[in-house]
C-alpha cells in the first residue's frame, strides 16, 4: 500500500542544552516550515505513548533511549547520534546501545539513521548493522540570519561544549593559553558546564583574560560567536560536530581534530576556515592550528545544506520507505537511496511546502 504524509511527527529529544536537544528542536521547527505539526517529547516518555508508537499514520523519530522502543513502534525513524565508547559510558551502557541499534533494525517497523558517514561506517564495519540512510544534523534557524551589519571586532578564541573528558578542554586550554600571550587584546570564553570545570579554572590560574561562561542558550552563543575570531574543539571521535556548523556560520574559523564526523560538514574550506591538528591532541600542534586560524579573515561558510528545512525534508524522503501500515521496505529504501542520503537531493515539493 502507498506512503502517505503523516499527520505529525513524534520527535525524542534530550538533555536540555545537549546536541539531541538541539537536533530535536531544528527539526521540529524544519517539520514545522514544511507544514507538518511535529512535538519534541523526553526520550524516557516515549514507551508511556505506546497508541501512538503504533500508529502508523505518526512518524516517529527516536533518539537515545527512546530507541528502545523500536520493537513496539511502526513507521519510526531510530537516529544513532554516535558510536558507543566503553571508555567514556561504561559496559552497561554501552551494551544497552549496542542492544537498542540491534532493536532498531531488526523491527519491520523501524529503520536506522546515522548523523555522518563516520558513524555509519563505524556502525557498519565494527557492530555488523544495517545503517539505512545518512541524515547529517540540522542547524537551527537562529544560526542561519546574517550577522550584524558593521561587524569588525573579533577579539576571542572561544569553546563551546561540556566539561568532560571525552571533549578534552583540559588538553585545549594550555594550548589556548599560549597563543593568548603571544597576541595582545584577545581572550579566551569557555561556555559550558560539567565536571572538569574546576581542573580548567585551575589552569586558567585566575588570568582575567580567561572567562568561564557557564551553559549558554543558543540565541547567547551565537552572539557570542559573532565576536569570535577562533572556535576550538577537541573531541577526535566527534560524531558529527553541531557546534562547527554553529561556528562556520556565524564567520568564525574552526579548529578540530584531524577525525570524526565534522571533516563531512564542508571538506573543501579544510586549510582555510577549518584548521585541523593531529588526534594525538599535542599541545604543540593544537597551538600551531590556532596560529593559522587566526591568520584567516571572518567569513560566514554558506550551510544551507544544514538548513532544518533541508533536514526535515531529508527525514521525510526516508519516511517514503514505509508503506501505508508503518512497515520498512528495503528494497524501497534501495530505490530511493540517492535522495535518502543527500540532504540536498530531495526535490521540492515532495511534500507539503
Amino acid at each position: 500500500m502507498k506512503n502517505q504524509y503523516p499527520t505529525r511527527v513524534l520527535i525524542a529529544g534530550g538533555k536540555t542544552g545537549g546536541g539531541v536537544a538541539s537536533f530535536a528542536e531544528a527539526l521540529r521547527l524544519g517539520l514545522s516550515e514544511l507544514g507538518l505539526p511535529a512535538e519534541v517529547a523526553p526520550p524516557g516518555n516515549i514507551l508511556r505513548r505506546i497508541d501512538e508508537l503504533r500508529d502508523p499514520a505518526i512518524l516517529k523519530i527516536l533518539s537515545l533511549s527512546a530507541v528502545f522502543a523500536a520493537p513496539a513502534a511502526r513507521r519510526a525513524i531510530c537516529v544513532s547520534h554516535g558510536v558507543p565508547c566503553v571508555a567514556y559510558q561504561g559496559w552497561r551502557t554501552w551494551f544497552a546501545i549496542l542492544a537498542s541499534y540491534r532493536m532498531a533494525t531488526a523491527g519491520k517497523g523501524t529503520q536506522l539513521v546515522a548523523v555522518s558517514d563516520y558513524t555509519a561506517a563505524h556502525l557498519r564495519a565494527i557492530f555488523n548493522l544495517r545503517v539505512d540512510a545518512v541524515i547529517r544534523n540540522p542547524l537551527h534557524p537562529l544560526f542561519l540570519r546574517a550577522s550584524p551589519e558593521g561587524e569588525t571586532k573579533r577579539e576571542a578564541i572561544m569553546y563551546v561544549g561540556r566539561l568532560v573528558t571525552a571533549k578534552n578542554p583540559h588538553l585545549l586550554l594550555p594550548a589556548m593559553r599560549e597563543v593568548l600571550n603571544e597576541n595582545a587584546g584577545l581572550r579566551i570564553w569557555i561556555a559550558g558546564e560539567g565536571p572538569l570545570r574546576h581542573q580548567l579554572e585551575q589552569i586558567a590560574n585566575g588570568d582575567e583574560r580567561i572567562e568561564f561562561l557557564g551553559a549558554l542558550q543558543p540565541r547567547e552563543v551565537c552572539r557570542r560567536l559573532q565576536q569570535a575570531r577562533v572556535f576550538v574543539s577537541g573531541s577526535p571521535t566527534e560524531p558529527f560536530g553541531i557546534t562547527y556548523l554553529e561556528a562556520l556560520s556565524q564567520g568564525c574559523a574552526v579548529v578540530m581534530p584531524a577525525s570524526g564526523g565534522g571533516l563531512e560538514i564542508a571538506p573543501e574550506q579544510i586549510g582555510g576556515r577549518i584548521q585541523l591538528f593531529p588526534a594525538s591532541m599535542s599541545r604543540r600542534e593544537i597551538a600551531s592550528a590556532i596560529r593559522r586560524a587566526l591568520l584567516s579573515s571572518p567569513k560566514a561558510v554558506d550551510l544551507t545544506d544544514y538548513s532544518a528545512r533541508a533536514v526535515a525534508r531529508a527525514y521525510l524522503s526516508a519516511d517514503a520507505c514505509f508503506d501505508a501500515e508503518g512497515i520498512f521496505h528495503v528494497e524501497r529504501h534501495d530505490e530511493n537511496r540517492r535522495e535518502v542520503c543527500t540532504v540536498a537531493g530531495l526535490a521540492d515539493g515532495a511534500y507539503p511546502q
